[in-house]
């Protein structure tokens, strides 16, 4: 799919790791991650096995498929960068979190854009299990975007298999959540028509993070990085990594626009 490339940019000494979403593909994250490379950073956005051409592909992967390379970009940078931090947006957040998991001190950081854990829609908890089973595909979720004209480059359809995939890597990220324990970052849509307000709870409260901040984006819906608010995405990022790279302030804080973690 035109528009769906991995980017990447090579810079200085701090590493990014940027993970788009569920059926979606990197144009969803390219403009955060010019951004961060127009500010120096080192930044990799892969392509995540089965997106970004026809979304039977993506029936044919799974979650670990998905983690292997957001897990092989990581490494990477890891090896050629001295601080990698790593985002995700929406299933590439939980993604990430379990990137987190796994790598320990490795990753300094992690930036949350309407991260994907879990699900209080009764379709999908009940009637998923058994369409996953008998249809190759239901309604597509892609470009739950506000602005006008912004496009996310994502599957018209959601293959339902890759679904069924999702929801078992959402178990095992929930059961591994206090394992995570780095900086942690999040930004939750006020309005999100794909994932809703229980996901960022469900993080926040899980997470052993000391450092935690999360903040409500007021004008952008589920894909918030091509959205209203992206701006103050990107602007906010750039300060956090700054404050946790080496040589930076050190900022080590739990704030949120409505709620602190205790």
């Amino acid at each position: 799919m035109a528009g769906a490339e991995p980017f990447h940019a090579d810079g200085g000494p701090v590493g990014v790791v940027l993970c788009h979403g569920f059926t979606g593909s990197p144009s969803s994250m390219r403009p955060w991650a010019r951004h961060l490379a127009a500010e120096g950073l080192t930044v990799r956005v892969p392509l995540l096995p089965g997106h970004g051409t026809r979304w039977r592909d993506a029936n044919l992967t799974r979650w670990t498929d998905w983690y292997g390379e957001l897990e092989r970009a990581f490494d990477e940078l890891a090896g050629r960068c001295e601080t990698v931090f790593a985002c995700g947006l929406s299933m590439g957040g939980g993604l990430t979190l379990r990137l987190a998991q796994t790598k320990g001190a490795a990753l300094a950081g992690l930036v949350l854009v309407n991260p994907s854990v879990t699900t209080e829609r009764l379709d999908q908890r009940y009637l998923l299990p058994i369409l996953g089973r008998l249809l190759p595909g239901w309604a597509a979720i892609g470009n739950d975007i506000k602005k006008p004209g912004a496009n996310e480059v994502a599957y018209r359809v959601s293959p339902l298999k890759a679904a069924l995939s999702l929801r078992q890597m959402w178990s095992v990220v929930r059961a591994d959540l206090p394992r995570v324990t780095q900086p942690l970052l999040l930004f939750r849509s006020r309005v999100d028509h794909v994932v809703q307000p229980v996901n960022s709870r469900v993080v926040l409260a899980g997470v052993s993070s000391i450092d935690t901040t999360e903040r409500v984006l007021e004008d952008s819906f589920h894909v918030a990085t091509l959205d209203n608010d992206a701006p103050e995405i990107f602007a906010t990022s750039v300060r956090w990594f700054h404050d946790r790279a080496p040589g930076g302030r050190g900022k080590a804080e739990n704030t949120s626009d409505e709620a602190t973690k205790g």
